[in-house]
């Protein structure tokens, strides 16, 4: 019998693990991570298939038995991020390879939560905006064994699409991250500047506000708002306003709900007034402002953002980066 068809169908029945791991996952991890055995042998070790080797070391991550980290350092060091933290006066760039037939927004929100988990310290407050990227930072992190760490949500909530979905970004980060985890129960969105007011002077919103307005560390997106953007889809303008802001060009990008132009200041719109989150002025006093963006359509708000000072750490994808550097 050949050696593929051990390692696929075993002979005996799993060993049992040593009493120190109590079970399989953690012995296999062990193997694998510390006593670097290959999976081949670590299957024939454990007398199992080499499928559920890679099961178990699935696991082990999933659980948080075994925490990889990137170290920042190995991607902000290439010439492209200095690039861009030159330029745009950043902390930190991060620039990941654009793969063709991969998602940009998925392997930036990958990259993305490795750049959190380094930055991460005790004590934590983070900010949590919306959108894709975020969506795929939160699903990647990993549980982070950080003490009093909380997760808040920046911006109110809605009842649209995953896409528009803060709670649903805030919830699932501070889950996979071990947090606490603070939503906003509050519409994104009223529909009058009276009402907004009304609702925030409740002493619970007052408590939660609070709590944003102490964060010491925010992760946003940077939206375009073009006819398939998640702004667009959010529903939060009509679109007849949303028409007549784009014919009249300022607003180039959209930041946590907020309209931005060029130069990253923020633009009037029909429904500032009844928005319940924080502001871009709020954005610019968090300490640490880590900004994940990338794609062709998004390049201006991109920029207009970096211009403005709205990010302190960026991660992006290298596409975007050789537009954002060569200007076009």
């Amino acid at each position: 019998m050949s050696d593929a068809r051990l390692l696929s169908k075993p002979s005996r029945l799993p060993a049992t693990p040593p009493p120190q791991f109590g079970d399989l996952v953690a012995w296999a991890a062990w193997l694998y991570y510390v006593d670097e055995m290959t999976q081949a042998e670590i299957a024939l070790r454990l007398g199992v298939s080499r499928a559920s080797v890679a099961n178990y070391l699935q696991e082990a991550r999933r659980a948080g038995i075994v925490t990889i980290r990137l170290d920042p350092g190995a991607v902000s060091r290439t010439a492209a991020a200095k690039a861009l933290a030159e330029r745009f006066g950043l902390a930190e760039a991060t620039v990941v390879p654009a793969l063709e037939g991969r998602r940009v927004d998925t392997r930036i929100g990958v990259a993305g939560a490795k750049v959190l988990a380094a930055l991460l310290e005790e004590g934590d407050t983070v900010g949590v905006a919306w959108g894709r990227t975020i969506l795929a930072l939160a699903r990647a992190a990993e549980p982070a064994g950080i003490e009093r760490l909380t997760v808040a949500q920046v911006s109110g909530s809605s009842a649209s699409t995953d896409d528009f979905a803060p709670e649903l970004c805030t919830t699932l980060l501070a889950n996979q991250l071990g947090a606490r985890c603070v939503n906003l129960h509050a519409p994104a969105v009223l529909s009058s500047r009276d009402l907004r007011d009304r609702l925030l002077a409740e002493p619970a919103l007052q408590r939660q506000f609070a709590l944003i307005n102490s964060a010491t560390k925010i992760v946003f997106g940077v939206g375009d708002i073009g006819p398939t953007s998640t702004f667009h889809r959010s529903g939060m303008l009509t679109e007849e306003d949303l028409g007549r802001i784009v014919a009249e060009g300022r607003a180039k990008g959209v930041v946590i709900g907020r309209l931005i132009d060029a130069a990253g200041r923020p633009v009037p719109s029909p429904i500032d007034d009844g928005i319940v989150g924080i502001s871009v002025e709020e954005l610019k006093a968090v300490p640490v402002r880590l900004c994940l963006a990338g794609g062709p359509l998004k390049t201006e708000a991109i920029r207009g953002a970096l211009v403005g000072g709205l990010a302190t750490h960026f991660v992006t994808d290298s596409d975007t980066a050789e537009r954002l550097l060569s200007g076009s």
